[in-house]
């Protein structure tokens, strides 16, 4: 086992201490830096860096980056919700280390949608029927992840359609 704790610190953000979500960084006991790699194959890391080593990960509209030395977690409901994610993160991190010699380890960020590319998928009405002030700030969010094809009140079932598929050649989780 190469993880086997830390400490967190839960806060809400100092730019806007109004937020709702609350932010996680933990301290991890052991140095995790060798077992990043193995991480990002495992898990799909939507951005990897050699130097410093880090993961980040994107999931149900989470930023979670990996450290050698801690894990930072952001949009959290509550301390629950940092230690059931912690809690994984500590397993996916075991798993992946003790499994490395199956695993071929990947220094490579995923490939991202293109925010100009499902701006041409759109309607470009900018009529704000999705709570958006534009469709090109509607498309950062789609290229984000956090909207999809059913989210353009706008948008016809074929362009729906366009857009699924050019989105289906990427990674959101």
């Amino acid at each position: 086992m190469l993880q086997k704790g830390y400490h967190k610190e839960i806060f809400r953000p100092e730019c806007n201490p109004g937020f709702q979500s609350l932010h996680c960084i933990a301290h991890l006991d052991e140095d995790v830096g060798e077992a990043l790699p193995y991480l990002n194959a495992v898990l799909g890391g939507f951005d990897y860096f050699k130097e410093p080593p880090t993961v980040t990960f994107k999931i149900h509209g989470k930023l979670i980056t990996v450290y050698p030395r801690k894990i930072a977690v952001n949009a959290l409901k509550d301390e629950e919700d940092a230690v059931k994610i912690l809690d994984w993160l500590k397993r996916e991190i075991n798993d992946a280390w003790e499994n490395r010699d199956t695993i071929e380890p990947s220094f490579a960020s995923s490939p991202r949608p293109v925010i100009l590319e499902i701006l041409k998928l759109l309607p470009k009405t900018n009529c704000r029927e999705c709570g958006r002030p534009t469709c090109l700030v509607f498309s950062t969010l789609v290229a984000d992840g956090a909207k999809g094809t059913d989210d353009c009140p706008r948008m016809d079932d074929q362009g729906r359609e366009k857009l699924q598929a050019y989105l289906s050649r990427f990674r959101f989780e």
